[in-house]
């Protein structure tokens, strides 16, 4: 028989998580519910902070639902939002959430926020204020300081809230767990996690002048990130390679691809990391190119986490930009090592369990394996595996009642977590003296940071607190 590990080191409660879909409500007037809750017989009102890119499609998939109104469509840049005013020519356009939110206020009812990740943190903790159930597009929020504000402000508001990792509402993810509870691969003591990302232009040179194009409010799209003069390198797409408005590939990928590890090991912080990267300023053959803004090309980051039933520790590593890790000795010829997005890899004291990007298709290794593997599925399924109709659903249903997969209270942790990665990054790149001339030899380079958690402070290098939390320009504010 299997030995079985202990149900307390799951990250959520799979099954409670998982009959959403079987939920069924009462027709209940809107007025009995309350302020934050909407009657089922009612349509959902959303309104879209960000209707351009990702914020395009993620409309269509709120707008699935015969049960969702998109009654407002907020986007700094009219190029972007063009689709959506046409797919949506009813919903009341604007430039400035800020003036949505106040102007639309009675008429909205939740808010989908999908900008750059500069301003996820502002725009979402202005509509749970306002007690709107908010969806917030992946990394949660630029900062670290930013996801511990949120996870209070989940607690505080009482609002439905989702993060979009939609790979945490997948059968994949379930199907890991599964496994992973039977005992067969052992205690996992090491995870390896992996992206083809960045897909994006890096390192563009910044020493032309560019004229704002007249579709753009570029002071809105800076948000709370300090002033600077308009360069088209910036956006609409290229700004995930900017520390000042992205998170680089970490923070674009690592919370699909290593949500199955959060999800499912027994851990919460890290208490250390370390990291190496490659292909940055500091590589550059034009010293003219030297600039502290770009995310590297490549990076190695480690990140080690005491497991929460005392059992040692685990360790996690992350490789990006065509950096992998060697390839299990288990794995064939020609056998896939994940898929092209990346991976995931449990290493245990008794094998080895690999998922693909968002942990689908989870497997054991070697794969042959899988032909026998007779492990019980324990945990209802959610037949169309839909990450935004489940929002939705539990908005319709009311705080308490409705449930997501990725609600704040675990997201902010787990986009928290991750962006311990990226502040070990940017220390890499500081220089104890920022006069000193431009050279490799003038970088920190490679260092061991010890993490405070509960003081969400770096120990042993003071000059890496700066990137928890990162100051605001005037007009511009997180508070609770």
């Amino acid at each position: 028989m299997q030995e079985k590990n202990a149900s307390p080191n799951s990250r959520r409660d799979f099954l409670k998580t998982s009959s959403l879909a079987a939920t069924s409500f009462f027709i209940v007037p809107r007025h009995v519910l309350g302020k934050g809750f909407v009657a089922p017989s009612d349509k959902l009102n959303i309104a879209a902070i960000g209707a351009g890119g990702k914020g395009k499609s993620d409309l269509a998939s709120f707008s699935a639902s015969p049960n969702v109104n998109i009654v407002a469509l907020c986007d700094v840049d009219d190029r972007q939002a063009v689709d959506s005013r046409t797919r949506f020519p009813k919903a009341t356009y604007y430039k400035d959430f800020r003036e949505m939110l106040s102007k639309e206020n009675k008429n909205i009812d939740a808010c989908s926020i999908s900008t750059p990740d500069n301003t996820h943190a502002v725009a979402t903790l202005a509509a749970m204020q306002l007690g709107k159930h908010v969806y917030t597009q992946k990394p949660l929020t630029h900062d670290i300081y930013e996801a511990r504000i949120l996870g209070q402000a989940a607690k505080k508001y009482k609002v439905i809230t989702q993060m979009g990792n939609q790979g945490g509402s997948g059968n994949g993810v379930r199907r890991m767990k599964e496994i992973y509870d039977s005992g067969i691969i052992g205690e996992v003591h090491k995870v390896l996690t992996w992206t083809n990302r960045p897909v994006w232009p890096q390192a563009v040179p910044t020493d032309k002048t560019f004229d704002i194009p007249k579709e753009l409010d570029f002071d809105l799209w800076l948000g709370p990130a300090k002033k600077v003069p308009y360069n088209e390198a910036y956006l609409p797409w290229n700004w995930r390679g900017w520390w000042p408005y992205g998170t680089g590939a970490l923070g674009d990928m690592a919370c699909h691809i290593m949500d199955p590890v959060f999800r499912i090991l027994p851990i919460d912080y890290p208490n250390s990391v370390e990291c190496s990267l490659a292909g940055t300023w500091a590589f550059t053959l034009r010293p003219q190119d030297d600039n502290p803004d770009w995310t590297p090309f490549s990076s190695n980051i480690h990140l080690n986490y005491p497991r929460k039933d005392g059992k040692g520790d685990i360790k996690v590593s992350w490789y990006d930009g065509g950096i992998l890790p060697e390839l299990p000795e288990e794995l064939l010829p020609g056998e896939s090592f994940g898929n092209s997005d990346g991976g995931v890899l449990f290493i245990g004291s008794k094998g080895k369990l690999m998922a693909d990007c968002y942990g689908a298709n989870p497997r054991l290794l070697p794969l042959k394996a899988n032909d026998t593997l007779n492990i019980a599925q324990t945990i209802p399924r959610v037949p169309d595996e839909n990450h935004y109709l489940q929002w939705v659903n539990a908005c319709i249903a009311g705080y308490g009642k409705g449930e997501t997969s990725s609600p704040f209270e675990y997201a902010a942790p787990f986009t928290e977590s991750i962006l311990i990665g990226n502040l070990a990054l940017r220390s890499w790149m500081l220089r104890d003296n920022p006069s000193a001339k431009r050279s490799v030899d003038k970088y920190n380079g490679r260092k061991k940071l010890y993490y405070d958690a509960p003081n969400m402070k770096i120990t042993n290098y003071d000059l890496a607190n700066q990137f928890v939390k990162r100051d605001y320009r005037a007009g511009w504010s997180l508070s609770l």
